[in-house]
């Protein structure tokens, strides 16, 4: 068993370190925190989807923007689409696949910023949603796990994690990129 706890933390390890050693993918990062801040500073809202444990990171990303990250500091106006009502009703009502661009649809306005979370890149519903976005004028990062995903071509940035063959190491790499931009948008809005 210590085998494979070692084993486990080692290949995360080697994720972050491929992470880090992208100078690409770092510079997309940082352009994204500024994204994101221009956004909530101009007034515009950040709202954010994803599936499964992606739909948590989308979670905890928007209620860190609205609740708190490490100071306290003014709200921000952040939201994830994870309302069970709305999703089950949007799912009985158009299908499964439109659940999200539903509420793209609803809620986003020209200007705001959507990020979409998909490991693989290929969600059906995450992929709409980031078309509507993307029609509608709102700004869409996406956070994925694959290059040439079908997601990257609705995305104005699309970070492509090098997390390995499971969804897992790409999901530890996007918190580590969500908890990154809200640093980013603290200092750019508030200050050191």
């Amino acid at each position: 068993m210590i085998e494979l706890v070692r084993g486990e933390l080692v290949e995360a390890q080697q994720a972050l370190a491929g992470l880090l050693a992208d100078d690409e993918t770092l510079a997309q990062i940082a352009a994204v925190a500024g994204a994101l801040g221009d956004c909530l500073a101009g007034g515009g809202r950040v709202w954010s989807a994803g599936n499964g444990g992606s739909m948590c990171d989308a979670m905890h990303f928007a209620e860190e923007l609205s609740g708190r990250y490490r100071e306290d500091r003014p709200a921000l106006a952040a939201m994830a689409f994870s309302d069970p009502g709305f999703l089950t009703c949007a799912a009985n009502d158009f299908g499964y696949e439109r659940v999200f661009e539903r509420a793209v649809e609803a809620h986003c306005k020209a200007g705001d910023v959507l990020v979409v979370f998909s490991t693989s890149g290929s969600s059906k519903n995450i992929v709409t949603a980031a078309a509507k976005g993307k029609e509608l004028g709102v700004r869409v990062i996406g956070l994925t796990g694959r290059g040439g995903s079908e997601l990257e071509q609705y995305c104005e940035i699309c970070l492509v994690t090098p997390g390995g063959k499971y969804a897992d190491r790409v999901q530890e790499l996007h918190i580590k990129i969500v908890h990154i931009l809200i640093a980013g948008i603290e200092q750019l809005m508030f200050g050191d």
